[in-house]
């Protein structure tokens, strides 16, 4: 071989190995599409529950797209705020995993009122899971009313089994509720700021300007915080003005919140528009009205990190 066809030879050798070097990772990188609903989400990593029952980690960056499919082909795509990825939203995630077998989001996509309908889902949450707790209480005292009989009553044991064979069954069956409820309400709350407005208004008070920037200094101090947002309305004219209402008043609070607190947008939780919904005051009176008219902002940490 002369001396210019051994220079060609060594020439490739070395373009290969630096094709190797620096393309390789890119290679090794697996793609990935899933769908399912979020179970749970700390900042900037949530567990998708897949279509194929196992959970996924997903991770969130500054680069990822979230967006909701529109149309009746589902061809028209919204860009929405990060967040609007809540517990109980069903999703649609692209990206790759990485070496850790965590899934980097490069798209989020969610369709039509799903939104909605994780926001019903969400609203709901507290009061049923108070309801639930009520049932079980009642049923704890129906027990220890029962086993007070059982010590005076030794002839009757046979209907006391009974009685108490049906209590324990009830008393399962509320556990179960509490178990499907509680993997929605995967929050706990650490404190809460109502702002209240005037009638039909939607510009913030300034007085509330500090009690707010409290909550989020007091936030900092909570390990994987987020923060839940939530506009209400008087039921003082129509419903679907006073859905605007509470979406304006709920988007202004969460203005002052990103602008003035800087909290990322990863720790804040999807602008909640209740409407009418969730009245706290008697809508018959002045003061009643006055109440309803509000926006609810909670610091909440998960329960998983908090070991709950």
């Amino acid at each position: 071989m002369n001396r210019s066809k051994l220079k060609k030879v060594v020439r490739s050798v070395l373009l290969a190995a630096l094709a190797i070097a620096f393309f390789g990772p890119v290679v090794a990188a697996q793609s990935a599409k899933i769908e399912g609903l979020i179970k749970s989400r700390s900042g900037d990593t949530m567990i998708v529950k897949s279509s194929g029952s196992s959970d996924v980690t997903v991770q969130l960056t500054d680069s990822t797209k979230v967006g909701q499919v529109q149309g009746l082909f589902q061809a028209r795509r919204k860009e929405m705020s990060m967040a609007a990825l809540i517990p109980g939203l069903s999703v649609k995630v692209e990206g790759t995993y990485d070496s850790q077998k965590i899934l980097v989001a490069q798209s989020v996509s969610f369709k039509g009122n799903d939104l909605e309908d994780a926001e019903k889902i969400e609203a709901g949450m507290h009061e049923t899971k108070a309801q639930v707790q009520q049932n079980k209480e009642e049923l704890e005292k129906q027990n220890a009313a029962l086993k007070a009989q059982n010590e005076s009553l030794q002839k009757q044991q046979a209907q006391l089994t009974e009685h108490q064979a049906k209590i324990a069954a009830n008393k399962a069956a509320v556990d179960a509720a509490i178990a499907r409820f509680g993997q929605l309400d995967d929050y706990y709350i650490f404190d809460e700021v109502t702002v209240n407005f005037g009638n039909g208004k939607t510009k913030v008070d300034p007085k509330y300007n500090a009690p707010l920037l409290a909550l989020v200094d007091k936030a900092k101090t909570v390990e994987g915080y987020m923060i839940e947002v939530k506009g209400y309305a008087s039921s003082s004219g129509s419903v679907a003005l006073n859905q605007k209402l509470s979406e304006d008043r709920s988007a202004a609070v969460t203005n002052i919140l990103l602008q003035q607190g800087h909290v990322p947008l990863t720790r804040m939780l999807a602008p909640g528009a209740m409407g009418e919904a969730h009245q706290v005051g008697d809508d018959k009176t002045e003061k009643g009205q006055a109440e309803n008219r509000r926006v609810v902002v909670r610091l909440l940490q998960n329960k998983g990190i908090a070991g709950l």
